[in-house]
């Protein structure tokens, strides 16, 4: 039984070695016929139902869905702003990043530090981005209350 065992795996692998090397070595005929795009994408481009939905572009605004959606926007957006501005303990703030920055200088790990410092210029670009955009969201949500969340036909005067 052991060496059965044995056998199956070493056959086994044999097959796996040979079929990564098969695949790993690049084709150098160069008149070979380039490659066929995938089944999903030749299909895509050949049904011309889908090429017409997107032909033309969007048909409106997305206000329906985006009504929709907008109370979830709204918790997201407001929780990655209280985790940003948390304190030392709270994983993702950026205290506790620059606690990491201070950590790695510390520990004499300037590469280390340097890409922290990079993703702490991200992090506060992006708090700032996130509280520019809680006023913009509270007007989208004006916006639908006024518009029976984007079912009303015509669009506002102001918009």
């Amino acid at each position: 039984m052991q060496r059965r065992k044995a056998t199956l795996t070493a056959t086994f692998s044999g097959l796996v070695l040979t079929g990564m090397m098969a695949v790993a070595i690049p084709s150098y005929a160069a008149d070979s016929a380039p490659a066929a795009p995938p089944a999903s994408v030749a299909t895509h481009a050949k049904d011309p139902q889908h090429a017409s939905r997107h032909a033309k572009g969007p048909k409106g605004d997305g206000a329906k869905k985006l009504c929709r959606r907008l109370p979830k926007l709204e918790r997201r957006i407001e929780r990655r702003i209280k985790r940003m501005e948390g304190t030392v303990g709270t994983p993702g703030s950026i205290k506790f990043l620059e606690q990491r920055i201070a950590n790695a200088k510390k520990a004499h790990h300037s590469a280390i530090a340097t890409f922290l410092g990079d993703r702490l210029t991200t992090r506060k670009t992006l708090l700032t981005s996130l509280k520019a955009k809680q006023p913009d969201l509270k007007d989208v949500a004006t916006w639908c209350t006024a518009n029976k969340n984007g079912a009303k036909a015509t669009a506002s005067p102001a918009s």
